[in-house]
């Protein structure tokens, strides 16, 4: 059985949807945080509040970072850590250009002259465990080569791949010719990253990679919550079941986000987001009623007709 671990996602893993889904739904061996950066020589609020312990008490949290920078590393590993943290993510994989063209996420991986002086601090700091999530490189898909070159030297818990090129983003399709070389070659515990959404897809990869260490899931468990506890118990829920638990979260986290909104126009903004990658659990009319609802009443009359269809 692989552990399963829930990928972060900006605007929808946060703190909030992280407790509720450990406390309603489980099945997830670890819970990473959206990445946190540098931004004016510190951290933001947001990102500041995402780590408070007391916000993810009794939750399996690994916050991850992003860096362009051995300063930047430095400074975030010691903003973490001061907060009582002993596991960090390192942000390798981002493909947005946003970061990417300035040498974070996926960036970061044709700087091979940066990522050696950070794996010299990494090294300096027995305390902590580090993994890093990546992607096969920024432009060439060979770009993971030198990398992990040096990657392969350090005391890493994990590897995370995710087989595309930065450039794709989430384009194309993932280059599993390119995760056989990168999974012979890696000689840290490997775990999969990248177009999961059903338990066929995870079993397909169990097979056919029996060193594998874990799966890594961020899109598939927010279209389908309940995926980690079905492989976790080797059930799978019927559809009925499946959205049922999905109102049920979206449930927890409005009575959650309502008294902190100003207004319902602003809490109907932050619901919709629940049902970003829903499409296919949920059906597209319904998918297309929640998404165009003009009001909070009716995108409430909409929730009640998941289930009522199911």
């Amino acid at each position: 059985m692989l552990p399963i671990h829930f990928a972060p996602l900006q605007g929808h893993t946060d703190d909030a949807y992280r407790r509720i889904h450990h406390r309603l739904v489980g099945g997830v061996e670890h819970y990473y945080t959206p990445f946190i950066r540098m931004e004016g020589g510190g951290l933001r609020s947001k990102e500041v509040r995402d780590i408070r312990p007391e916000y993810n008490e009794g939750v399996p949290v690994v916050p991850q970072i992003i860096m362009k920078s051995l300063k930047e590393f430095e400074y975030l590993t010691s903003e973490v850590a001061q907060r009582g943290y002993t596991r960090i993510d390192l942000n390798m994989g981002c493909p947005f250009p946003m970061q990417a063209k300035h040498g974070r996420g996926a960036g970061l991986l044709a700087q091979t002259d940066i990522i050696r002086s950070i794996a010299q601090a990494i090294e300096e700091r027995p305390q902590i465990q580090f993994s890093i999530k990546m992607r096969l490189g920024w432009e060439d898909k060979d770009e993971w080569r030198p990398v992990l070159e040096v990657l392969n030297a350090l005391p890493l818990t994990h590897i995370t791949l995710h087989p595309r090129i930065g450039t794709q983003q989430y384009k194309g399709e993932v280059d599993m010719e390119s995760f056989r070389a990168f999974y012979e070659a890696c000689r840290h515990p490997l775990v999969y990253n990248g177009d999961i959404h059903t338990l066929a897809d995870i079993r397909s990869l169990e097979e056919a990679y029996p060193r594998l260490a874990g799966v890594m899931i961020g899109r598939g468990l927010l279209a389908r919550p309940s995926l980690a506890i079905e492989y976790a118990t080797g059930q799978e829920w019927s559809p009925e079941k499946r959205r049922k638990l999905m109102t049920d979260l979206h449930q927890a986290l409005m009575e959650h986000w309502q008294p902190l909104m100003n207004s319902d126009a602003q809490l109907l903004n932050k619901l919709r987001t629940f049902w970003e990658y829903a499409e296919e659990e949920i059906g597209r009319k319904l998918y297309k009623k929640l998404m165009k609802s003009g009001s909070l009443k009716n995108y409430l009359s909409a929730i009640r007709e998941i289930t009522h269809n199911s």
